[in-house]
């Protein structure tokens, strides 16, 4: 096999980042912002708790009868409506060769289309990517647009089921949520199930490693992935509306899809609307067609807000439906599809009170019912049979109160305080053999505390804490070491983790800013590490829970260097965690079938049983990119990445379905109308493998993009936007199998791929 290595880059300007999760009301100040270099500065010298003014009135569009500044307005969360203006001058551009890495160079006026380095306000390690990014990638989930970012991989089970892995972390261990509120669906269970955001209803997705996960829950202790927009708006549009339509076409399987987003309002009220529609055929690998790979899905959603000048307050609700086949041998045969659909309503608010020393008072809530149906073709029939049901109702409510800084002895404090309470209500019933997993409810209620102290003008420290309780009451074997079909007992556990840390960030020359942090954090098992009970067909094996298993603790340090702003920017994390007592699937040598009667003689399905064990993580990621030169209207430049995750067991065996060491580069050109970039990411060998699993080929992915960005005619004196572009995935067409992957030896990944995406905005 051929091996590339090259320079990956994405087009990345240092402009306004969408906020982080510590800034999660997305209300954004109304005055133009100011430069990336300003901004990267400002943000490196402030709270990082600090949020913005509400806003009540957007700032103006651009103008066609008067064009105005190219600064992107500060309220487009998307990136979009920023991406055209007048082409830029020579003057504008600083010199290469001058030395003055900080001097403004184009990067710092241009549009931000790029997520590979993202300013650092904490000591997590945080990714931000905004709707720029995200319309050309092809894929009907979040993950596909970011798994080839450092720290970042997907489980690709199937076109529609792709859950996000951090740093080798996944499933239980992963929050996927939208707009502050957990997703409420059932892919942490098993990683053929999809979790219910479309791609196209993000206007940023923000990935945060580290620390600040804590603030969300036990079951957040690898990573959380936040979905934010404007299903409940946070400020009213400048002249009462603000719209987008979206579209794209994919050669590799025929996909079609698009999507709509309007939001209107006036006198201190907002609605907002969107939905969307995407269908995808069996697509195409180098070997020919991937059987039973089609996706069928859709949603809308609409929401209202009432905003003032001291908050904000809303609601909206979501309907979601996808239909999507499961690839690989025996599911082919078989056609094996999942049928699922969820309703969510969720409310946001916030409110703010600076002379009475309150910065904000937030709040979040979400209601979700969710079900899905597992078919497959019953030949005898003729018709789709329903091989297994998953139900999950899931209630979450979050509020927190924050501080204005507080003079003290020692500097500058500022303190958020929260409380979040959940309650899920799961099941998975089989209509084959055993229920993987009886009724369960799980009850969680937590308190957090996140303190910033600012000791000198360049160095803060940062302190968080949170304690929980989790009660999960479910039924279960009376012995799980000898199980017996009539042996069901009703249990209840009850658990207390208790999570800190402790961080520095240090603000060097040059705009460099250095973080450290130390982090000790304890997830309670979830339902079905408890009491699991039957066949799950996506990992092959027959799954048995151990109530007898207890809270998981992780110990880590992290230290890394980010810089935002002028000609060289990058973005480091060096990371170690030991696990004691780490959850994980434990093989116990028997051969079950469909039931536990069926276990020591059966033929199709490995039993294995719930177990702990201490592992040992460690990794690094790397990214950077260069503004080389002035060229054209523009600036061409180059950047690089690198990231890799090592897990090992105690007893020397590795951790399975970890991710490979990747390398990557590439060239990148960008001005106010063009973007172009051409990008290669090489995959090394995975043979670092746990017993049961088989080695993984490396691959080399070449990918590349090129789109045009013009102002159209308007009315009344306002200019929609056009984004019109053409991307390249695989276009090597290489074969490509996913380490981390359970389908890896039966299903390969998409071929080479033409996808045509446009976007207009008004």
């Amino acid at each position: 096999m051929r091996r590339y290595v090259g320079l990956t880059v994405a087009a990345v300007a240092l402009g306004p980042i969408s906020p982080t999760l510590a800034q999660e009301t997305h209300a954004q100040d109304a005055t133009p912002p100011a430069s990336a270099n300003q901004q990267a500065q400002s943000n490196s010298q402030t709270v990082g708790a600090e949020l913005p003014s509400v806003v009540v009135v957007a700032p103006k569009k651009v103008a066609t009868s008067k064009p105005k500044s190219r600064k992107p307005k500060g309220n487009d969360p998307t990136g979009l409506k920023a991406a055209a203006s007048k082409p830029v001058t020579p003057q504008s551009v600083s010199s290469p060769g001058s030395g003055n890495d900080d001097a403004v160079s184009a990067a710092t006026i241009l549009p931000p289309p790029g997520t590979l380095i993202s300013p650092q306000s904490g000591t997590q390690a945080t990714t931000v990517t905004n709707a720029r990014d995200i319309i050309p990638t092809h894929g009907a989930t979040l993950t596909d647009t970011l798994d080839q970012q450092p720290g970042i991989a997907g489980s690709t089970f199937a076109p529609g089921a792709n859950r996000p892995i951090l740093r080798g972390l996944d499933n239980n261990r992963v929050r996927i949520q939208e707009n502050g509120i957990a997703t409420g669906d059932v892919s942490d269970i098993s990683e053929d199930h999809a979790f219910p955001v479309d791609p196209y209803s993000a206007d940023s997705v923000t990935v945060v490693r580290g620390p600040s996960t804590i603030r969300y829950g036990s079951q957040a202790i690898g990573g959380v992935v936040s979905a934010e927009n404007q299903r409940i708006p946070t400020y009213i549009p400048y002249g009462g509306f603000t719209g987008q339509v979206t579209g794209g076409l994919s050669s590799v399987d025929n996909g079609r899809d698009g999507a709509f987003k309007a939001t209107a309002g006036s006198q201190g009220f907002a609605i907002h609307a969107d939905g969307f529609a995407r269908h995808a055929d069996d697509y195409d690998t180098p070997e020919g067609r991937q059987e039973n790979s089609f996706l069928d899905s859709r949603g809308a959603s609409i929401g209202g807000s009432f905003i003032g000048r001291d908050g904000f307050l809303g609601v909206s609700y979501t309907r979601f439906d996808s239909l999507y086949a499961v690839p690989g041998i025996e599911a082919a045969e078989e056609k094996s599809r999942i049928d699922m659909g969820q309703d969510k309503i969720n409310a946001k608010g916030e409110w703010r009170a600076p002379e009475m020393g309150i910065a904000a008072v937030r709040g979040w809530f979400g209601w979700t019912n969710y079900a899905h149906n597992e078919l497959v073709f019953d030949e005898d029939e003729g018709a789709d049979a329903v091989g297994s049901r998953f139900t999950n109702r899931y209630t979450e409510g979050r509020a927190e109160i924050e501080s204005v800084p507080v003079a003290t002895a020692f500097g500058a404090l500022t303190s958020t305080a929260g409380i979040q309470i959940s309650n899920r209500q799961l099941a998975g019933i089989s209509f084959e053999g055993d229920n993987l997993l009886e009724p369960n409810t799980t009850d969680s209620i937590g308190g957090y505390l996140f303190e910033e102290l600012r000791l000198a003008s360049a160095l803060r420290l940062q302190a968080s804490g949170r304690v929980e309780n989790d009660n999960v009451g479910g039924s279960m074997y009376a012995d799980i070491m000898n199980p017996l079909p009539d042996s069901l007992v009703a249990e209840r556990k009850s658990f207390t983790p208790v999570s800190g840390s402790l961080g520095l960030l240090y603000d060097l020359p040059h705009g460099i800013v250095a973080r450290l942090t130390g982090t000790y954090a304890e997830r309670a098992p979830v339902a079905q590490e408890l009491f699991s009970k039957g066949a799950h067909e996506a990992t092959e094996t027959f799954e048995i829970g151990n109530p007898d298993i207890g809270i998981e603790t992780s110990k880590s340090i992290e230290f890394g260097f980010n810089k935002t702003a002028g000609r060289w920017r990058f973005d480091s994390s060096f990371y170690y965690t030991q696990f004691d007592g780490y959850i994980f699937r434990d093989f116990t040598g028997a051969k079950c079938d469909d039931t536990i009667a069926s276990c020591g003689s059966g033929s199709e399905l490995d039993q294995v049983i719930f177990n702990q064990r201490d592992a040992t993580f460690y990794g690094v990621e790397l990214a950077t990119e260069y503004d080389v030169a002035q060229i054209w209207n523009g600036i061409w430049g180059v950047s690089g990445q690198y990231d890799f995750v090592h897990a090992e067991f105690s007893n020397g065996e590795y951790v399975p379905r970890m991710p490979p060491h990747r390398i990557g580069g590439g060239l990148y050109y960008r001005d106010d109308a063009w973007q172009a970039k051409v990008s290669s990411l090489y995959a090394f060998n995975q043979n670092d493998i746990a017993p049961h699993e088989t080695p993984t080929a490396g691959y080399t992915l070449v990918n590349a993009e090129i789109s045009y960005t013009m102002t159209l005619n308007g009315e009344g004196g306002i200019a929609p936007k056009l984004i019109i572009g053409l991307k390249g995935e695989n276009l090597l067409n290489e074969d490509i199998r996913n380490s981390a992957s359970f389908k890896k030896d039966e299903v390969l990944q998409p071929g080479a791929n033409a996808r045509l995406f446009g976007t207009l905005v008004y």
